[in-house]
This record gives C-alpha cells, structure tokens and sequence, in this order.
C-alpha cells in the first residue's frame, strides 16, 4: 500500500485526537512516563485544594494553577495522539484493503492437482494453493511452480505489473495483490495475523512500538531529574515553616505554589513529546514506503556509521550494455561474436541480451535458439562466475564448450583443459576495467577468444550524496562481484569509500562481522535468499519486497518500492529522528533554566519579601501573575512544539559536532530565551484582564 502523506492537522485525525487526551488521563497510562506523571499527581492535588482552600491565597489563583496543569497533561496527550492517529488513519485504510478472499487450495503441492475453494482465513502455514489470472493471491507466501505477471499496486502503489517465478529471487508474493496472466503455485508464508499487511497495520497504528534503547535511557534520565527537583520541591516546606518561624514574619509557601514550581523545575516540555517524537519517527519512515519492523530498528538507522550498498541498481543504473568486442589475437571479431552470442542466447539478463544485439548489430548475426541447435545451457553461479553452452555438434561441427565470465574464472577454466590465457588478453581485461568498464572473457574449451566490454553508468547526484554521507562520518561500502579492477573504477567515480570485489554471501557476512568487531553499526540491503545472513548480521537490514520470504524474515526492515537506493533515505530518517530529539530535548532543559528566573522569587516571596524585588528581572507585574505566567507558558510550548515533533527538525548533513553546536546554539540558547519573551508576554495579558 502506497502510504498516502497526510496534511499535518488533518481535521479528522484532530477530533480523534483531542478525545483521545482525554481517555489517556487514566493513571494507568500516565504513569508510564514518570514526567507527566508527577505534572498528572499535581493537578489532582491542586484541583482537591480547591474545595479545601490554602492560607494565603484565593480559591481562583488555586483553580487557575488546577486548570493549567491539566492543559500541560492534555496537551501532552494531544501531542501523543497526534502521533498515534496518523498512524491509525493509515490503519485504517490498511484494514479496508485487507479482505478474506477465496483461494484455491491444491490437495497436492504441483500444477493440475485436485483444487478445494476454501476461506483465505483458514490457510495455515505450509498450505499450498493456485493463483490464476485474476485471482487475488490469498496469503504472503512463495511461489514453487509457474511464472505470472503480478499487480503489487494495493502494496507498492506503483501500476507496472511484475513478474513472478518460482526458484529465483523473485519468488516472493505478497496476500492482496492480483495475477494478471498465467499461474503460480504459491506455498503459504505465514499463519493468520502474521501476514505482510498484519503488520504493516500493527506498525503504522504503533500497537507493537516498543521504546528504543536510546529512548528508554532518555527516559531514565528525565525520570532521574524529575525525582531530584521532586525531593527539592518536597523539603521546601519545612524550610519555609522554620524560616518563617526564625524570622517572626512571613508565612510559609503553599502547596499550590509549590506544584506549580515542581512542574516547571522538571523536563515537562521534552516529557510530554518523547514518546510523539518516536512514533513521527516510525510515521516518517512509513511515508517513505518502508515498513519498519520495530522503533529500534528505525532508531538504529540513525546510528549507523557503516553502508553496504550493491553496485548494480544502487550505485550504478544496473543495466550495464555490451558496446564492444575485443578479439585475442589470431581470432577474427566475428569469430568472438558469434561465440558471444552462443553463450548469451539463453541469458535474459540486459548484459546477455545486449550481447546478443550487438552481434546482430555489429556483424549482422542472427539471433539462434537454444532448442534449435541442440544446445545445453550453462547458468550463471555464484562459485563458478560463468556461464555458457554446451554445443553437441548436431550442425556438423565438432562438440563445443563455450564460456564467458569474470576472467579469473575463465582462466581457471582454460587452465583446467589445458589452455593458456594470453597475456594480450589480460592486458585488455585490466584496461577495460581501469576505465570502469566489466570485462567478460569467452572462451571455447581450451581456446580464449576475447573480451566482451560492458559498461554501466553511475547515477547522478550519487558522488554527491555520499559526499554528504561522509561529512556525517558515515562510511560507504560498494559490494560488486565485479572483479577489483572494475570495482576500483566504479568506486572512484562513484565517490564511495571502499568497496568489496568478487562478493560472496560468505564474505559479506564476514565483513559486516569485521566492522561490527570494530563497534560500528552497519546497514545493507538485500533481496535474495543468499543475502539473508548478511541481513541477519546487519544491525539495519532492508529487505526487497520483491525478494524472497527469507531476505524479509532476515530484515528488520521493507521497503515496498523495492529501491535498493532507498537505504540512504532510510538512514537520513534515522538520522533526523535521533536530531529531533535532541534539538527538543536541548530546547526542554533550556528554557527550564530561564522558567526559574520567573517562579523562584515569586514562590517565596511570602516566605522571603527581599527576594522579589532583588531577582524579578522579568519586571512581572505580581508574584502570582509570575506564577501563572510561567505555568501557562509550560504548557503552551508542548502545544507550539507539536508541529516540529511530528515533522522532525530539517535534515543536515553535518558530523555530530557540529550538529551539537548547532543545537545548542539555536535551541540552547533560543530555550533560554523563548521563555523570558513568553512569560513576558502572558504577564502582561493577565495584566491587563485583571484589570
């Protein structure tokens, strides 16, 4: 499902939230922040010292102190459920796509057997069912038999159909979307309530959010304050009864004046918005149509320091074209085309059939069938790097096997039917990858023909955004299976900082291991079933969503555009998170130092007269105006900070110090400020009303 970016204050989304503040002024929700929780117990007490009355000060001052410590609790809500209820509006459209459709169960897992329609809702885990053209595909599952083209655009939102096969890495289908042509065989992925769109709904509505490290130890700290001013505002009491009773005048400060002192000593403001920061984060990361299986993995985007990105269809556009034909020396261009084309005939990847083209094109050969000239066809490994045809000889000539691959491969492969590699054509091979081209050597048996040229092209802005990666000190890691020459080129033209040649699963693992050892947090992406241990190792893992089931139980993350690109976009989402919350948490504790400056000599000026006319350097008009002055503001600025904690600061690419600096300097010292100019401003309004 395409996830549809809505407008900040949605109005719908705004009703659902302001009766939510309500529902969330139940104890049990409020003591799982301890900060509100404290600002929840005050506003009880003031509001019961209403009917009761203190010493000292007038019913209405105590009301209006009750009041706008329930706004700070409310708003704190609000902000939350905010938060929450886009998720849930996301939910919600989720849950009218979501539909039981029929699926027909195969009794045998093979095309042709017996089918029995049954309810999508009863398949389990295991099952096996047939998906025709116009079926919707009832369950996340994998395809182990057929071809289809498939429409993903309930899931993707993107209308291209694709395609769909069993035994490759595309093998992955996912419940609601709808063979347009031919069949599958699917085997059913998951049990009821696991599916792919379960838990894009138990994500996008937060139902599962659980707190993130970083989160839990911001909350500790917080939490760690807040007791702190608490056995502060506690003993102030008893020092304010002798005070008084050592001075013979005066009377001691109220427990009105003292909750309203407590709750604006605390980190009331960060308080209220952690937990709506962490669900924004989630929402952000929703928008960009990935689907993040927990806060912690969208968190840990934000910490990586080390990027594995594939080369092809990352880095580069990935349909790399063969634009020329070297020939070893003693072998006509035509002799190594036509050689070329044998071996590409049943390569339906864009490098085999641009081989194909430009024999036809360049030597006018024509296009041949794999059936028609008895020939076997030799796949492309991972172990072997080769791929070709075996020719039995049927149009009169001898048995012939021709191969082309990485040229150490095929090196490896003459030597071993006693052959020599010439030393012309390694020279070729170097050249062509010293200009960041991919050298792809045929041979015939024991005899080396040349080289095949292909070349693929980096994507604009990619040297760029690197660049920016790098100033974060992020390093970037481009994975090839191109040889190291080819790689080198592609890697300094890119801009990355290092490369991994020749990948293998094994070495992938054992690189993430490597940076891992080192303390560093790596992100990849990955699509396949021989990428799931890479991406079970990585810290942050994005799995394809056209991959296979494995490559998406492995991640912790999927993107639903199936852009291995978007992995940069994922870490700047993490990115902006984790400086959002710092940008709020800075502003938080800042303008609580500047809220003293207006409470302090206020509260005790019963106890104390000296003290507010020496330290009222606000000028406020009276004691209880400061007062209220700065309760009001306190829960105003949760209201005015709402709209940053949803959308997120804007994203720098800067290293962290300059990020702190940056953050201190304007929301340490804008904290320090914002307070003196809005407590100013409330003073001379209740001014004025009381008037």
């Amino acid at each position: 499902m395409s996830i549809k970016t809505r407008k900040l204050f949605d109005p719908p989304i705004v009703k659902r939230a302001i009766a939510d503040s309500f529902l969330k002024l139940s104890p049990r929700h409020q003591i799982r922040n301890p900060v509100m929780f404290v600002v929840f117990v005050g506003s009880v007490l003031t509001s019961a010292l209403i009917f009761v009355g203190e010493t000292g000060i007038t019913t209405g001052f105590i009301a209006a102190v009750a009041a706008w410590l329930w706004f700070t609790v409310l708003f704190a809500n609000f902000a939350e459920a905010m938060a929450e209820g886009r998720g849930k509006a996301q939910a919600d459209t989720l849950r009218r796509a979501r539909r039981d459709t029929p699926a027909k169960k195969l009794r045998e897992p093979r095309y042709g057997a017996a089918v029995e329609t049954v309810s999508a809702a009863t398949l389990r885990k295991g099952d096996v069912v047939l998906a025709e053209a116009g079926d919707l595909i009832p369950v996340d599952g994998e395809a182990i038999e057929g071809v289809a083209s498939v429409d993903e655009s309930a899931i993707t939102g993107e209308s291209a159909p694709v395609i769909r096969e069993s035994g490759g890495d595309r093998s992955s289908v996912t419940g609601g979307t709808r063979v347009l042509s031919d069949w599958l065989v699917v085997r059913i992925g998951v049990n009821p309530g696991e599916t792919f769109l379960d838990r894009m709904i138990s994500m996008v509505e937060g139902a599962k959010r659980q707190k993130t490290p970083n989160e839990i130890a911001l909350n500790i700290l917080l939490a760690a304050l807040t007791i702190v001013f608490l056995l502060a505002t506690v003993t102030l009491l008893p020092f304010s009864t002798f005070g008084v009773a050592a001075a013979g005048q005066g009377t001691p400060v109220t427990v009105t004046v003292l909750c309203a002192l407590l709750v604006c000593l605390i980190p009331t403001t960060i308080g209220g918005l952690l937990s709506a920061i962490g669900i924004a984060g989630m929402d952000r990361m929703i928008q960009q149509n990935v689907i993040a299986m927990s806060g912690r993995a969208v968190e840990a985007a934000g910490d990586v320091d080390v990027l594995l990105l594939d080369k092809t269809g990352t880095i580069t556009l990935g349909n790399r074209q063969a634009v020329a034909f070297h020939a070893a020396e003693g072998v006509g261009e035509r002799e190594l085309a036509d050689a070329a084309q044998l071996a590409s005939l049943a390569d339906e990847t864009p490098e085999g059939r641009s081989v194909v083209v430009l024999a036809k094109q360049k030597h006018g050969i024509r296009e041949r069938h794999v059936h028609e000239i008895n020939a076997h066809f030799v796949p492309f490994t991972a172990q072997t790097r080769m791929s070709g045809v075996n020719l039995d000889g049927t149009e009169g000539g001898p048995h012939r096997e021709i191969r082309k691959g990485a040229a150490d491969a095929v090196e490896a492969y003459v030597k071993a039917h006693s052959g020599n590699f010439p030393a012309a054509v390694r020279t070729t091979v170097d050249g062509i990858s010293k200009q960041g081209g991919t050298p792809l050597v045929v041979a015939d048996s024991r005899r080396v023909l040349g080289v095949i040229e292909l070349k693929d092209i980096v994507k604009g802005g990619m040297k760029e955004r690197f660049a920016d990666l790098r100033r974060m000190g992020i390093k970037t890691v481009m994975i090839t299976g191109d040889n190291p020459l080819t790689a080198a080129a592609i890697a300094a033209e890119a801009g990355v900082d290092d490369f991994l040649a020749q990948a293998t699963p094994e070495t992938k693992l054992s690189l993430i291991r490597d940076y891992q050892s080192g303390g560093r947090l790596v992100a990849m992406t990955g699509d396949g079933t021989n990428d799931a241990p890479a991406l079970a190792q990585a810290d942050v893992a994005v799995a394809m969503n056209t991959g296979t089931q494995a490559a998406k139980e492995a991640g912790n993350m999927v993107d639903l555009d199936s852009n291995p690109t978007k992995l940069i976009e994922i870490v700047e989402t993490g990115k902006q998170l984790l400086m959002t919350r710092g940008a709020l948490t800075t502003f938080s504790i800042a303008n609580d130092v500047s809220k003293y400056f207006a409470i302090i000599p206020a509260a005790f000026l019963s106890s104390y007269p000296a003290l507010w006319g020496n330290l009222n350097i606000m000028r406020l008009s009276t004691p209880n105006s400061a007062i209220l002055s700065a309760v009001i503001f306190n829960a105003l600025v949760i209201i005015f900070l709402i709209p940053l904690a949803l959308r997120g600061v804007k994203y720098r690419a800067v290293p962290a110090d300059q990020l702190l600096r940056r953050n201190i300097l304007i929301y340490g010292i804008g904290g320090l400020i914002v307070p003196f100019i809005g407590i100013k401003l409330i003073d001379i309004v209740l001014s004025v009303l009381a008037v």
